[in-house]
């Protein structure tokens, strides 16, 4: 990231923009932790968010064109990725139900759900 950056302060400034990014990820469901977990907790998304505007707004003279681009577009993509969060957390929670279905029927194939033919048979 070094090589990116013009030098030691603007690199750990992004160090921490980026430690804020992947917390709201993080909290909107869009990654896993390091165990393979997912959660989803708006409110921490949100503080996350907020922190890194409160940090653009602190920061604002103190940047170059290239550092306050590269923040506002973090802010702006977080923020359009939480506008999006809920619908991929239904989404999420619908596969896992048809997915706990499935398991359920090879685990259990006689109380899984069962598609009656014979009824069309005896009606041709």
């Amino acid at each position: 990231m070094a090589e990116i950056f013009s030098d030691e302060d603007t690199t750990r400034l992004f160090q921490l923009v980026h430690m804020f990014q992947r917390s709201a990820l993080l909290h909107m469901g869009y990654i896993p932790d390091q165990n393979g977990n997912k959660y989803y907790d708006l409110a921490e998304a949100k503080e996350a968010i907020d922190l890194l505007s409160m940090l653009q707004n602190k920061t604002k003279g103190n940047l170059n064109d290239r550092e306050t681009q590269l923040l506002r577009s973090v802010i702006s993509e977080l923020q359009l990725q939480f506008t999006r969060a809920p619908a991929m957390k239904r989404q999420s929670d619908d596969d896992l139900v048809k997915s706990e279905t499935i398991r359920e029927t090879f685990a259990n194939p006689r109380d899984g759900p069962v598609e009656d033919v014979s009824a069309n048979i005896e009606e041709e």
